[in-house]
């Protein structure tokens, strides 16, 4: 479905992603995990152009770009293919959740202003806020406002979401609400690619993870051959100071 090849980007001479590449089939969930500093924002961010890549290509079905040459036809085809979830939720807080929620259908999508409240009130209902359409964004919990944000992106059916640390900004009581979420939307077959440190729901949720560091792929494989027989040091370093149970890392 999307594959993307040596991209390198830098900020202020500092580079970021040193070559990295990737590659997402449909139905896939990729997991990446890495130390803060790695890259793996910045990678979600070019994969979206959030962020202008200074090198690298993209591939995507009869699509073969330069990241860092991208016309801005070619970002706004990519852009109704992928959704991206902030860590900080990024809703407007002059509109409530249904405004949130429809505001990528009616301007991004052109979608008639009726049919996309009806898009994202079952949207809504997907993220268990039925009964929330009619709440703004400061009379709702994190957890809330996230599921808000997860609802926003699944509403204009992309083929593929981007999380950027859904849980980093949310109490921990609220963690597993939206955590839940996001499985339900992985049982559903969703394509996603899922920047997280939640370690036990990488292991669920993910078909492949990704270890980054230094701005680089240092190892990915299954969830199994990554949590269980890490071949690569820096990898087993990494998760034996995430993971208190060290039996859990060989």
């Amino acid at each position: 479905m999307l594959e993307i090849r040596n991209v390198h980007k830098s900020f202020q001479g500092n580079e970021v992603l040193k070559g990295v590449s990737l590659s997402v089939r449909q139905g896939d969930v990729v997991v990446i995990l890495g130390p803060s500093g790695s890259g793996k924002t910045t990678l979600l961010r070019s994969l979206n152009f959030l962020e202008r890549a200074d090198e690298g290509t993209l591939d995507w079905e009869e699509l073969h770009l330069d990241l860092s040459k991208a016309s801005r036809r070619e970002v706004a085809q990519i852009r109704k293919k992928i959704s991206f979830v902030f860590q900080n939720y990024n809703l407007f807080r002059n509109k409530t959740a249904l405004e949130n929620v429809m505001e990528g259908l009616t301007v991004a999508r052109k979608v008639p202003k009726r049919e996309a409240e009806g898009i994202a009130r079952k949207a809504l209902a997907k993220v268990g806020l039925s009964e929330r359409c009619d709440y703004y964004p400061g009379q709702l919990s994190g957890g809330q406002q996230q599921r808000v944000g997860i609802a926003r992106a699944v509403a204009v059916k992309p083929d593929i979401v981007l999380f950027d640390e859904p849980t980093s900004a949310l109490d921990p009581e609220l963690i597993g609400g939206v955590l839940g979420v996001i499985k339900e939307l992985a049982k559903e077959g969703t394509t996603m690619v899922i920047v997280t440190h939640e370690m036990k729901f990488a292991e669920e949720v993910a078909n492949r993870v990704v270890f980054m560091d230094g701005g680089v792929v240092v190892e990915e494989g299954s969830p199994g051959e990554i949590f269980r027989a890490p071949k690569e040091e820096r990898t087993r370093q990494f998760l034996r100071r995430i993971i208190r149970d060290y039996d859990y890392v060989i």
